[in-house]
């Protein structure tokens, strides 16, 4: 054809291999070349120069846009494979099917109800501990990853938690991801790893503490960041001005450099509304800037439920009943005597170190606090420590003699231990260096006199040790008796936990206990210092094995343990912080659970800190009455204000005074009463609860989801049939799982995560991934890297028959149609997707457009050897069918489409601005009014806090903020449909036309 025909709207064929194509525009530059714009099959625009030498090769398409000329079994195997790797479009719970999970509706609701229809995602889930938070995230990324919206996902958590996060990503949804260890940075030495590894596990502080690492972490961008315990990422207000953590600067940093970021605690408030919102920035800077005391707006940017609202989807409970009871004991008099020794000792060695001052005095008084713990914890743990104390300053004194001596403790802020600036793991290593050689002893003298004293302490722990008169396990002792040692109601034995604070009263209680058993095998124990690898062992060991009955553990090694196979527990030390209390029952009191949880903690009432103790046990007793499990919930957040550890040291102190005495009564009965009561009623205000509407939408949710899915046997056919076609080989063993025995290096080389030369055992099936646990058996599912990277070999070798088009034949049609499949999108201003969806349409001769379902071709046959692709010459309709595919679409499926996805997202946006602008407002104009005041101050030449114009620096700077953030508001409100874009067509003919065309 000539150049001088090419005009707009008209479809030409031979610019494209195998495909029609419509002209947009035609510019001419010169009499020999014309620069086209043009829009392809699938919706895209392009352009290209075309000189007079290429007319040849040019025509105009009189068969539509398709040639009709790729073979039948091609064109289906490309279909299978776009269908089932767009089949997140189609099957709103795909995460679900291919997933080896039973979600419950709370995490149902929050997966698919909170997080999926927020684009971009900037969200808390903050539900209790134990409620599957790990299981929701798990389905939200997979979700992603399946619908193609994900493909940088960075999870940061605490270090003892990133080996669970790769174990249950891996076992449960099939997710291969990397951690971020120290091999993996040195094996790249000279590549960023962050770029390196699209799917990776970090440890939070190996970030916040690294420099280097947030640098290069800082140059690149990701899809999707979760963060796990997300409120260690803590700012503070101190004065008037933020002091913001490591950590807290690492979660700024990675909200700037992600699409959509999820912040998971069941901790979200620590009691300070104040730091609550500043956490809170870390989502959404403007809506939550500066510093107001009134409780913040939490809508559509955090959900919150409770374990006691959690639901089955048969409406039943799902969490039993937890029960805490008080254990009182009196020492004896030989274990007072060394109480009262000891406690003079630690007093004495704080008021020296309070004439210290400085970070010094920290330091020394915090090793003197474990001290006086590991006295209250066993006769064990108070003599080790005093011996191993008593030769570190031995060693000390020494060293100052010979002038080798060089200071080496660490600063240490007493706040750290209730803000959970530092873990459990990291207090416990931090005991151990310091509870020996911390002293305010400075001089040979000083030491002297501090080593004679400790060596008389020494002695008296010995005979109390010697004696064998430990009063607290003659009670732990009697508990195991009447509880631990009797069978449950099957005829299996029980099993129990029991927390201890300190090693050695570990190992002693470790020794006791097997001898009381008399099967020490049957005792179990982890803390800090047992490797992660053991851990789990030993885990699995109490959970699976009925010969191991008891667990003895720290608080560093019950960090993100599931331990519901028990439902006994003992808390032999009480810990300083009252949050451990609630983590410590919630390793038992979790999803699975069906007997009721009962807790024993046991307190020396004889002593001053056991005092303290036995006063907040009886008003939470008090309060269990009324409100049930959940006071141990927010106990943590009740002394805040007033931290359980300072009530502690007073008692420890100044204990025997009447005023002090009546004063921490005074707060603990203000706290744990009153206090209470507030932060209970203030958070069911805030929490989410289910209805018994809700559960029926839920249910009806999954039974739609059901209907739409992918089968077992339609993925099982199409793998097969694909990987076959690759050079693949697979082959049936028992029944329901196959071998795979060869994956060819263009799958391996297609695959965007780690893929084996062969698999012994792989499924379709989910009922048969393990159904014993010799064998880890593959799930060949979406989401899996050898399935996808086989879907996605496939599109990329057999796409040319979707472009191409093919013939099919149908008994259930009438005449011949045009198959499309579409995809239909909702987008931003910005150019973001907000919405998209996929499926196919018929198209008759009339123009008559109507929906096909997901894979209609499946129900048609090939066409026979006597029909080829010039039965589409002789349908002239076929020129235009595809534009009028589209126009109906446009016209008819589109409008109702937006009208589905607009109003939820128009909602959440419009409460964002009207958030959005009253905060910056407002403290635009506290700025102002302290900008006037520090003005006046000025003027009568007085020095303000802050001058004027440093505040009228900020307040300006709101203003910028507040017109940005308006813009791209509103940039987000201005939702529309893009054109539809088809990804493939098929000539359907029927079996009567066909019959007569012969």
């Amino acid at each position: 054809m000539l150049l001088e025909e090419l005009k707009p709207g008209l479809r030409i064929s031979g610019l494209i291999p195998a495909e029609a194509v419509t002209v947009i525009a035609a510019q001419w530059h010169g009499a020999n070349a014309v620069e086209l714009t043009y829009k392809t099959a699938g919706g895209g625009l392009d352009q290209r120069v075309v000189f007079r030498k290429d007319e040849d090769r040019l025509s105009v398409a009189h068969s539509g846009s398709r040639a009709f000329d790729a073979p039948a079994g091609d064109f289906r195997l490309a279909a299978e494979a776009q269908r089932i790797s767009l089949a997140g479009l189609f099957d709103p719970m795909l995460a679900v099917a291919t997933s080896d999970v039973q979600p419950l509706p709370h995490q149902i609701r929050a997966v698919y109800g909170e997080l999926m229809p927020r684009t971009p995602l900037r969200f808390l889930l903050a539900d209790d501990p134990g409620a599957g938070k790990t299981i929701m995230a798990g389905l939200y990324i997979k979700e992603l990853l399946l619908r193609d919206d994900v493909k940088q996902c960075l999870i940061v958590a605490p270090g003892g938690l990133v080996d669970q996060w790769q174990d249950e990503l891996f076992f449960k949804f099939g997710l291969r991801f990397d951690l971020l260890t120290n091999q993996l940075i040195d094996s790249q030495p000279h590549v960023n790893v962050f770029e390196t590894h699209p799917l990776l596990i970090a440890r939070m502080d190996q970030l916040s503490r690294n420099e280097h690492l947030k640098a290069q972490l800082q140059e690149t961008e990701w899809d999707l960041i979760v963060v796990d315990e997300a409120h260690r990422m803590g700012a503070h207000y101190f004065g008037g001005k933020v002091e913001k953590t490591k950590r807290f600067q690492l979660g700024e940093m990675l909200g700037e450099i992600t699409r959509h970021l999820l912040l998971m605690t069941a901790t979200p408030h620590s009691g300070k509304e104040e730091d609550f919102q500043l956490f809170l920035t870390l989502l959404d800077r403007d809506r939550f800037e500066g510093r107001q005391k009134r409780s913040a707006d939490v809508s559509g940017i955090m959900r919150r439920m409770i374990k006691e609202d959690l639901l089955t989807f048969q409406g039943r409970k799902l969490f039993p009943e937890r029960i805490a009871e008080t254990v009182p004991y009196e020492l004896t008099a030989l274990e007072y005597d060394l109480y009262e020794d000891v406690t003079h000792y630690v007093r004495e060695g704080m008021n020296r170190a309070g004439r210290i001052g400085g970070k010094r005095r920290n330091t020394v008084g915090f090793a003197l606090t474990v001290l006086q713990r590991r006295l209250a914890s066993s006769p064990e743990a108070i003599y080790r420590s005093l011996v191993r104390r008593t030769e570190r300053l031995e060693r000390k004194r020494q060293e100052i003699l010979h002038g080798t001596y060089r200071e080496s403790m660490p600063a240490i802020d007493p706040a750290d231990f209730d803000t959970e600036e530092l873990n459990a793991e990291e207090i416990e290593e931090l005991e151990e260096e310091l509870l020996d050689a911390a002293t305010a002893a400075q001089t040979v003298e000083e030491l002297d006199v501090e080593l004679t004293e400790l060596r008389a302490l020494v002695k008296t722990a010995q005979r109390v040790r010697e004696a064998g008169t430990d009063r607290k396990w003659t009670e732990l002792s009697a508990l195991l008796r009447d509880h631990a040692l009797v069978t449950d109601a099957n005829g299996l034995p029980r099993k129990l936990i029991i927390f201890t604070e300190h090693r050695d009263t570990l190992r002693y209680l470790q020794d006791k206990i097997g001898s009381l058993l008399g099967r020490p095998g049957a005792v179990r124990a982890i803390h800090g210092g047992v490797r992660r690898a053991e851990r789990r062992q030993i885990t699995e060991e109490f959970t699976k094995n009925r010969d191991v009955r008891i667990l003895l553990a720290t608080d560093a090694a019950g960090e993100g343990l599931n331990l519901q196979a028990a439902h006994l527990m003992v808390n032999y030390d009480l810990p300083w912080n009252p949050n451990r209390i609630e983590q410590r029952f919630g390793r038992i009191h979790r999803i699975g659970q069906e007997e009721v949880c009962r807790l024993w903690n046991l307190v020396a009432s004889n002593t001053r800190e056991g005092e303290v103790f036995t006063r907040l046990l009886e008003k939470l007793d008090q309060m269990r009455e009324t409100y049930g499990g959940k006071v141990f919930d927010v106990l943590g957040q009740a002394f805040a204000e007033t931290p359980l550890r300072d009530l502690l040291l007073d008692a420890i102190q100044y204990g025997e005074q009447p005023a002090v005495r009546n004063r921490m009564y005074e707060v603990i009965d203000s706290t744990v009463g009153d206090g209470l009561k507030g932060l209970l009623d203030e958070r069911a205000l805030a929490v989410e609860r289910f209805s018994d509407a809700d559960l029926r939408a839920l249910r009806a949710a999954m039974d739609e989801a059901r209907a739409r899915r992918l089968q077992p046997h339609d993925i099982a056919s199409a793998f097969k049939d694909a990987f076959t076609r690759l050079g693949g080989r697979i082959v049936a063993r028992e029944q329901g799982r196959h071998e795979i025995a060869h994956v060819p290096q263009r799958v391996r080389s297609a695959g965007n995560g780690p893929i084996a030369t062969s698999y012994d055992h792989v499924t379709f099936d989910l009922d048969r991934v393990r159904p014993d646990a010799r064998t880890h058996v593959d799930l060949l599912v979406p989401g899996h890297p050898l399935h996808d990277a086989v879907m996605t070999e496939t599109i990329r070798t057999f796409e040319g028959a979707l472009n191409r088009g093919t013939v099919l034949v149908s008994a259930a049609l009438e005449e011949p149609h045009l198959l499309v499949g579409v995809v239909e999108e909702v987008a931003d201003a910005t150019g973001a997707s907000v919405a998209r969806r996929f499926a196919y349409v018929y198209v008759d001769s009339r123009g008559t457009v109507r929906p096909a379902g997901p894979a209609p071709y499946l129900d048609c046959a090939d066409a026979p050897d006597g029909a080829s692709a010039d039965i589409a010459c002789g349908l002239p309709w076929l020129a235009d069918a595809e534009a009028k595919a589209t126009s109906w679409i446009i016209a008819n499926r589109l409008p109702a489409y937006l009208a589905e996805v607009q109003p939820r997202r128009l909602a959440e946006l419009v409460r964002t601005r009207e958030l959005v602008t009253k905060r910056l407002t407002s403290e635009r104009e506290r700025l102002f009014l302290d900008a006037a005041a520090a003005s006046e101050k000025e003027r009568r030449g007085e020095k303000p806090k802050e001058s004027s114009a440093s505040l009228h620096r900020k307040a300006a700077g709101l203003d910028v903020r507040l017109r940005k953030r308006l813009a791209l508001l509103d940039q987000q409100q201005s939702m529309s449909t893009k054109p539809p874009q088809i990804l493939a067509a098929a000539l359907v003919l029927s079996v009567p036309g066909l019959s007569s065309r012969k």
